[in-house]
């Protein structure tokens, strides 16, 4: 793949996660690529890419960080309440 295509779906992606608030796990389902691809690509290039669009995708990474473990539960609380 070219320089051009990768640096593309690296902006791509992180514009996907600022506009949707989205987690690196939706957008690597949106996008077809794996997880490890959206990561590197929005916490590595993205940075030479595109410096400002590079913080806001952090924000938003560090934002569904810190809410991870309160999603988790609810998926947990959803899942035994299923088996009722």
């Amino acid at each position: 793949m070219s320089n051009h295509v990768i640096d593309d779906r690296a902006t791509r992606l992180g514009e996907y996660i600022v506009e949707h608030k989205a987690t690196v796990r939706c957008a690597a389902k949106q996008f077809g690529v794996s997880k490890s691809t959206v990561h590197k690509d929005v916490s590595q290039r993205l940075r030479y890419i595109d410096s400002g669009l590079y913080r806001d995708v952090k924000h938003v990474l560090a934002v569904n960080k810190a809410q991870r473990h309160i999603r988790g539960g609810l998926a947990t609380k959803r899942k035994y309440e299923s088996r009722k």
